[in-house]
């Protein structure tokens, strides 16, 4: 029996959630069945990229024009039939629209995944018009929340009973928490008696950073002794650092910049913060339960259908910093229920957010569409 080729196309594989989810699709797909390879809309490859490649896996990356590359059809559509591609799985709208205008009267059929929304989101009137159309050209459309899914039927006109919804999973290993925190910690300057709080996410506006950063100045007053360590880089940086200057608590704000490792970072987090104002489903939230570790989040896309409230953590209006304080405030003080959340979070990834789990949902659809006529 040959093997289903799967083809993914995206713009590229540097570092973020999309990408992570690819990176663990394609590491996971049973190589037994299927054959797994990448295809990058644009130029660099990205680190994502380059690592699998270090792997053996083919990875080729293509440089779109800008505005819709016509030119670009046909260059994906050559490479589709000379690679023999049985299923073209398309992550984000505008490598879909390549993907699936490819595809036409070739062997090989497009899948479509929405990874996350912007924020604010808006209707396009074209796409409202044209939508319907593509969608009833494409076997499978699938996003990674209901939250996600609704925002397709909303602002994209896609039929809701068009689209199935599967969850990112990742994989476990790196995510079971330290047994001893002592030299990490140490090496960041936080005491042997420092509560940490932390989050793990770009740099981004999006992210709401200072929403986290003003609710620590409101705990510093009752708990000194409580560290943020924001995990990660990105464009707001010197903005965040300036904001914790001006709120005079820069010495309890950690700034770590990217880094490769971050499982080491959960490891000495007591709770972990996601105060976005837009969210999918975030990666390194799911990181964070892998964890064991209680989370805080708000109340926008992806985070209810993840975090239970009351249970696996706590979920606040979006940019609420009383809320965020307060709930932190309860975590700290109670450590009984600290624990009892992060085994809880623990247990809920387990049962939903695993690696396996995501890959053996979209292998039936790759068994799905392969096999159809």
């Amino acid at each position: 029996m040959s093997l289903i080729k799967v083809l993914h196309i995206t713009f590229d594989m540097r570092v973020g959630g999309a990408e992570r989810v690819i990176y663990n699709l394609v590491e996971n797909t049973d190589r037994s069945k299927y054959d797994v390879s990448i295809l990058c809309l644009d130029q660099p490859i990205g680190p994502f990229g380059l690592r699998l490649k270090e792997k053996g896996y083919q990875i080729d990356a293509l440089r779109r024009k800008q505005g819709l590359d016509f030119s670009l059809i046909k260059t994906v559509r050559d490479y589709v039939i000379a690679h023999n591609i049985n299923v073209l799985h398309c992550h984000q709208y505008t490598p879909y629209i390549y993907g699936l205008f490819s595809s036409i009267f070739t062997p090989a059929k497009a899948i479509f995944t929405e990874h996350g929304r912007f924020y604010p989101d808006r209707r396009r009137m074209k796409r409202i018009f044209f939508n319907p159309i593509l969608a009833r050209l494409t076997p499978s459309i699938t996003s990674i929340s209901s939250a996600t899914k609704e925002a397709l039927v909303r602002y994209e006109n896609i039929p809701g009973n068009r689209v199935r919804v599967i969850y990112n999973g990742i994989e476990d290993s790196n995510h079971t928490r330290l047994k001893s925190a002592s030299d990490v910690k140490r090496s960041w300057g936080i005491g042997e008696r420092g509560f940490v709080l932390g989050t793990v996410a770009r740099l981004d506006s999006i992210k709401n950073h200072p929403l986290m950063i003003r609710a620590l100045k409101r705990i510093l007053e009752k708990y000194p002794e409580t560290f943020l360590i924001i995990v990660g880089d990105g464009p707001e940086r010197k903005g965040l650092e300036e904001l914790t200057s001006e709120l005079g608590i820069e010495g309890q704000v950690i700034f770590t910049g990217f880094q490769e490792d971050t499982h080491l970072f959960y490891g000495i987090m007591d709770i972990f913060l996601l105060t976005s104002f837009s969210e999918g489903t975030a990666m390194t939230l799911l990181e964070a339960m892998a964890a064991g570790l209680p989370c805080i989040v708000t109340n926008v896309g992806g985070n209810p259908e993840i975090v239970k409230d009351g249970e696996t953590g706590f979920i606040i209006p979006r940019e609420d910093e009383e809320a965020l304080s307060d709930k932190i405030c309860t975590l700290f003080e109670d450590g009984a229920l600290r624990k009892k959340m992060g085994q809880a979070a623990r247990r809920r990834f387990e049962e939903r957010f695993t690696v396996e789990k995501m890959v053996r949902e979209y292998e039936k659809i790759y068994d799905e569409i392969a096999h159809s006529r």
